[in-house]
């Protein structure tokens, strides 16, 4: 076959195959090396005032591109001409002082437990060393209280609280549920359980991603790109955020929420769009083995 007819062949393929994945390689900009020293792995090495700029010119590369992910090798050339990208940490509050398995939802009244408090110092520790720029708290006292001791460590920082980023709203508030959701089969709740897609029992998952989404950007607003904000909220609220950012069906089985007690939940922002989410779980260690996957905080519960 001759090299038109193979040319023919190869875009008659690239057109049926319709949906091909791009990904992009970029290297990094100039790095600041006088000496010419053949840096490799070796850490320490950073942009030049060029490599910023060449960094800047990258970005107005992307500006327009439709990015679903982003990755960057570890080294710090690499990170800083990633940089512009804005990092929203949204962090799970500690566990609650809860013996009898209240599904408290936005109730008031319900604070951490000690062992809650050490999740929150954890917390704090985690992000001891970031570049914090903005802090948010949903204004239930829990989260104010996971809150309490990283704003210790960041002084300069006033922590607003943001309605957007509280719990969930749900008709079985005030209800024990204990083990076994005993609530649930109470034949006076039947009633609510008839649609678990939007779902029939409490806020509406849309509305949930909707005001978590709207958070989320506000805050990546308030700091300099390539910064970082944090938000002190809740599981549902934190998981159905990151199920919309992945293009995730928002309906789920609570069980398998991956957002246990004082974990972070991280979303980059580039030019208004959520284009990576990372997670971690600074406390895990704290956290008792049958509680992991909780989706009600019970602190101080028997058995």
């Amino acid at each position: 076959m001759g090299r038109a007819g193979f040319a023919a062949r190869e875009v008659s393929e690239r057109e049926t195959m319709g949906a091909t994945t791009t990904v992009h390689l970029l290297r990094h900009g100039e790095v600041d090396n006088p000496t010419g020293v053949l840096y490799g792995c070796m850490a320490g090495y950073h942009l030049s005032p060029l490599g910023r700029r060449m960094a800047a010119r990258a970005a107005e590369h992307f500006a327009g591109a439709e990015l679903s992910a982003l990755v960057s090798s570890p080294l710090e050339r690499a990170r800083e001409t990633m940089g512009a990208t804005t990092t929203v940490h949204l962090l799970r509050h500690g566990e609650v002082d809860n013996p009898t398995g209240v599904l408290y939802g936005c109730m008031a009244g319900y604070h951490l437990s000690p062992l809650g408090r050490r999740m929150a110092a954890r917390a704090a520790e985690h992000f001891a060393g970031a570049e914090l720029s903005a802090l948010v708290s949903s204004p239930l006292e829990r989260a104010r209280e996971t809150m309490a001791p990283i704003a210790a460590l960041h002084p300069g920082l006033e922590v607003r609280i943001d309605s957007d980023v509280i719990e969930a709203a749900n008709v079985f508030e005030g209800q024990v549920f204990g083990k076994g959701n005993k609530a649930l089969r109470s034949p006076r709740n039947w009633r609510y359980l008839s649609n678990p897609l939007t779902p029939s029992w409490g806020e509406p998952y849309v509305e949930i991603a909707e005001r978590m989404t709207r958070a989320i950007m506000r805050a990546a607003e308030e700091v300099p790109a390539g910064g970082q904000a944090l938000i002190v909220s809740h599981q549902l609220p934190i998981w159905i955020a990151r199920c919309a950012a992945e293009g995730r069906r928002l309906p789920h089985d609570p069980r398998f929420r991956k957002c246990t007690l004082a974990s972070v939940t991280s979303f980059g922002v580039l030019h208004g769009r959520i284009v990576r989410v990372d997670y971690c779980e600074p406390a895990r260690d704290l956290i008792p083995a049958k509680d992991r996957r909780a989706n009600i905080s019970a602190g101080g519960a028997q058995g």
